[in-house]
């Protein structure tokens, strides 16, 4: 029998209409497959060479490095700030600080940072909207509890940790939040520390007084934070097996202050360091700061291998798209972390708070089984507002990318097709801290400006290329170049009332 050209058409939209309907069209990707998992790991200051597969000597990460080796390391990632709100805000918006909703650690009484705007559409708000169960576990930091900015307003079904990040300056606090819920813990042997009473960073310890095992027992605690959050994570992921789902994991580590349970700081007391005792100067001490440091990051490691060992007991395996990466670079031989012995930001220029490549440039590792080659490094340069473009491509849904953001998927490197990949002309980024700063990376060419007084200084620019460490100014050789990137940083700024670049004469 042949049928008319009316009746083919209508034959077709019933077949696809019965295929929606059995298949759930809503827990579906653009063809038949089933929508992957998704876990987004975010350590939290956490340098570029702080891992053993970024070049680590001395701190053990086995389970990241066993990640790396499952997937692709990237070697020029960046974070979308040099501070925690506002890379996270980039992170999950797809906007570069130029116009994103929140550009800088801004703190908002009583407690919290400057809410994200709700008209700012989120990775969480997208995946939902498809699906997904969503939660975020860690640190927040981007709006209080009931403010518009609250992770429920932005997609997440579920919030456990920190809401505000100086709450987080202790890893044995008083209370949690789940949700806008307070869960009262034990810390502290029962009290409450001064720096969480206020909120505000323990002052200087000018001496040890008296027994220092005595002093330093003070600051230890009952409850250590991160083992409840991967608690929590675990049982999210077993509560949602059947999928899909985005956990999104800020855990606080190796952010300081420098605290870690006694059996992991075992792990690295009887090591020869030399580990002198950190007073105190501005957050709480700690009688053993390297090897605090270490064991800090190793647990975190252990903790990511757990959330991975489930993954794979489960038979999600292939069914789970994993990254990780930081929100910035580490300290620098500040606050009791000891850079000139880790060694944790490779060969690279500056801290977090700064532009240098040390403030911005981090690890990203990412693994999808069966999907990402194993063992790939890539040196494509991308930044953390590329993460929701990204994303939405390896799931099979572009669609669903918001105008007006400014990632571009690398979906097509992630999955071996690199002659495919689209390239960004530049990276930029701004913070209005000191009259403001801002940076732009454009191929190998590295530029940053800070305020002179109130107006913009003068513009450095370094090569990449032969000059990783950012040693040699080369602005004066390459007037064009200077020239394209003034152009550039002038184009992406967008003037936002709560964070004036005062040096381009905002108030």
């Amino acid at each position: 029998m042949r049928l008319s050209l009316k009746q083919t058409v209508w034959w077709l939209i019933g077949d696809l209409f019965i295929l929606m309907t059995v298949s759930g069209y809503s827990s579906q990707g653009s063809g038949s497959q089933p929508l992957p998992n998704i876990i987004y790991l975010y350590a939290d200051d956490l340098g570029y060479g702080d891992l053993g597969c970024y070049g680590q000597k001395h701190i053990r990460t086995p389970r990241l490095d066993q990640l790396a080796a499952e997937g692709m390391r990237f070697t020029d990632h960046y974070s979308s700030s040099n501070v925690c709100a506002p890379a996270r805000a980039s992170l999950m918006t797809g906007k570069h600080q130029g116009h994103a909703g929140s550009r800088n650690n801004y703190e908002v009484l009583p407690w919290g940072q400057y809410p994200l705007p709700s008209s700012e559409v989120t990775i969480a708000t997208l995946l939902k909207q498809i699906g997904y169960a969503t939660a975020a576990i860690g640190k927040w930091g981007l709006g209080p509890v009931g403010s518009e900015g609250d992770p429920a307003n932005h997609g997440f079904d579920l919030f456990f940790g920190y809401n505000c990040q100086r709450h987080a300056h202790t890893y044995y606090p008083s209370f949690l939040l789940r949700n806008d819920r307070r869960i009262d813990l034990r810390p502290w042997n029962g009290e409450v520390p001064r720096t969480e009473r206020n909120f505000l960073q323990t002052r200087a310890y000018a001496e040890v007084e008296g027994d220092p095992r005595e002093f330093f027992s003070r600051f230890k605690g009952e409850m250590y934070s991160p083992d409840l959050m991967i608690q929590e994570a675990l049982r999210f992921v077993r509560e949602n097996r059947n999928g899909p789902f985005f956990l999104y994991y800020p855990t606080t580590v190796p952010h300081v202050a420098l605290q870690v349970p006694e059996d992991s700081l075992m792990e690295y007391l009887a090591l020869a360091w030399d580990d002198k005792p950190y007073l105190g100067e501005g957050y709480l001490p700690h009688p053993a700061p390297r090897a605090a440091y270490a064991a800090m990051i190793t647990r975190m490691d252990r903790d990511m291998g757990r959330i991975i060992d489930l993954i794979d007991e489960l038979g999600l395996t292939e069914d789970t798209i994993f990254m990780f990466s930081s929100d910035n670079g580490a300290l620098r031989n500040r606050l009791g972390v000891d850079s000139n012995f880790f060694q944790n930001h490779g060969p690279l220029r500056g801290e977090k708070g700064n532009f240098y490549e040390g403030g911005i440039r981090v690890p990203m590792i990412a693994r999808w089984a069966g999907k990402i080659p194993s063992g790939t490094v890539t040196d494509l340069p991308t930044a953390q507002y590329d993460v929701l473009p990204t994303l939405l491509e390896l799931i099979g849904r572009p669609d669903l990318i918001p105008d007006g953001i400014d990632g571009i998927s690398f979906a097509p490197t992630l999955l071996g097709r690199a002659e495919e990949q689209h390239r960004h002309e530049y990276l930029y980024w701004e913070r209005s801290t000191a009259g403001g700063q801002q940076a732009v990376r454009m191929g190998q060419w590295k530029a940053i400006r800070h305020a002179d007084g109130d107006r913009p200084g003068t513009i450095e620019l370094y090569n990449l290329a032969d000059d990783i460490g950012e040693q040699r100014n080369v602005a004066s050789q390459y007037p064009e170049i200077v020239e394209r990137i003034e152009e550039i940083m002038r184009e992406n700024h967008v003037p936002h009332p709560a964070f004036p670049l005062a040096m381009l004469g905002e108030k």
